[in-house]
Order: structure tokens, then C-alpha cells, then sequence
């Protein structure tokens, strides 16, 4: 499958500009001079070995409840950028709500609703600047993997699946029954619906994010 990077029209602009702004206070507005983030808390023992730091595309398997003394700084700007109305999905972007309501994280959403916006959609989300762009869906695997290598000062953490060559900039967190790479691709474990479960992906969302928060990019993280 191929896509090619378009401009978004006028009307999806509207469009996104209206999903996006809609429900936000003042404290959401991203125009205002921004901190660079930095994570508040460390991150345990047996997350990964500090001495031999994880190479790029390499896969580690944290310890469980390491990560969570890591939180993101005040401020911190996430957009989920999801596609797909499957349960598996919903589950993955309520997970990663529930995650920003908790930290006090200032997340917007970007949903593409079919094929032909995906690319455009993406494009919306790294025009927003954020510190973070979280995805979930597996339809975004394949257009992530083209624009993602162009934009390597915007970090995107996968939940749910991964990308097959990640750059540096972007990170996965997955585990056994959801390690989606892209159409045509083998995976390192079958597909599994029932396996995304709210705890499981609640776990997937902050481990990934403390991993970002820490330098720890361009890897896959697993967990059991």
C-alpha cells in the first residue's frame, strides 16, 4: 500500500480545527511559549539495564511497575491520534485518556476516519507541535512508518503495535496478541483481540511514556 503526503484541504482543516478545539480551557492553549518536558521521577529497577543502554530497534521487557514513579512534567502536550472504531482500538484510546486525565496532561485528539485522511491526519498532529504524538490503531501503522522518518524532532510513541524499521523517533509499546507491523508483515506473536484489555493497554501508555521521557526512543517495549 502507498500513500502520498498531501496538503490537507480547507474543509479538513475546519474540520480538525473544530474537533480539536472544542471542550478545551485556556490552560489548552498551545500557542503560548512552551518548557521543554522532562520527567518527574525515575524509573525503577529492571526497566532496562542502565549500563548497556538499548540499541535502536532493539525490544526490552521492563520489569513490571517499573515505571511508575515516572510522571511528565506540568504542561506536558499529547495528542492521540487514533483510527478505527474496533473495540481493540477503543480500549487503546481510553486507556490513553484515562492516563492524561490522571497526570493532568494537556491532550488533544486527531481522528482520521478513513484511508485517504490518514496521512492528512497525521500531518494535523505534527502541526500541533506537541511533545508527544500517541497512536492507536493498527490502520495508522503503515502511513506512520512513511511520515514519521520525515519529522525526527517529533516524538510518537505506538501503543498496541509497532512499526517494522522505527526511527529514532518513535517508540512501541506491545505486548503478546498485539504486535501489529504493518500490512503484508510478519508478527512476532499472533493477533489477539482479547489480549487488549484496560489494564493491559493503561500499563502499555505509561511505560512508553516514561521510556520517552527518559531518552528511551526508537525501541519497542514489551511487556508480559
Amino acid at each position: 500500500m502507498r500513500f502520498r503526503l498531501l496538503p490537507a484541504g480547507p474543509l479538513a482543516v475546519a474540520v480538525a480545527t473544530a474537533v480539536l478545539v472544542g471542550g478545551c480551557s485556556p490552560g489548552d492553549d498551545w500557542s503560548r511559549p512552551h518548557e521543554k518536558p522532562t520527567a518527574v521521577g525515575t524509573l525503577g529497577p529492571g526497566f532496562h539495564d542502565p549500563a548497556t543502554p538499548p540499541s535502536p530497534e532493539a525490544t526490552i521487557t521492563p520489569r513490571p511497575r517499573s515505571w511508575d514513579g515516572v510522571h511528565p512534567s506540568e504542561g506536558y502536550r499529547v495528542v492521540l491520534l487514533t483510527a478505527g472504531k474496533d473495540a481493540q482500538t477503543r480500549t487503546l484510546v481510553n486507556a490513553v485518556t484515562e492516563w492524561a486525565q490522571a497526570e493532568d496532561v494537556s491532550l488533544k485528539t486527531v481522528t482520521a476516519a478513513a484511508p485517504a485522511e490518514y496521512v492528512a491526519r497525521i500531518s494535523d498532529a505534527i502541526d500541533l507541535a506537541p511533545d508527544l504524538v500517541i497512536s492507536a490503531g493498527n490502520d495508522l501503522v503503515d502511513p506512520l512508518a512513511l511520515v514519521s522518518a520525515n519529522h525526527l524532532d517529533q516524538q510518537f510513541l505506538v501503543i498496541g503495535a509497532e512499526l517494522a524499521e522505527p526511527t529514532a523517533n518513535v517508540t512501541a509499546a506491545d505486548w503478546t496478541g498485539a504486535s501489529f507491523r504493518g500490512e503484508g508483515l510478519g508478527m512476532s506473536s499472533a493477533y489477539d483481540p482479547a489480549t487488549f484489555t484496560p489494564e493491559r493497554a493503561g500499563r502499555a501508555v505509561r511505560a512508553g511514556v516514561s521510556a520517552v521521557l527518559h531518552g528511551l526512543t526508537g525501541i519497542v517495549i514489551w511487556l508480559d
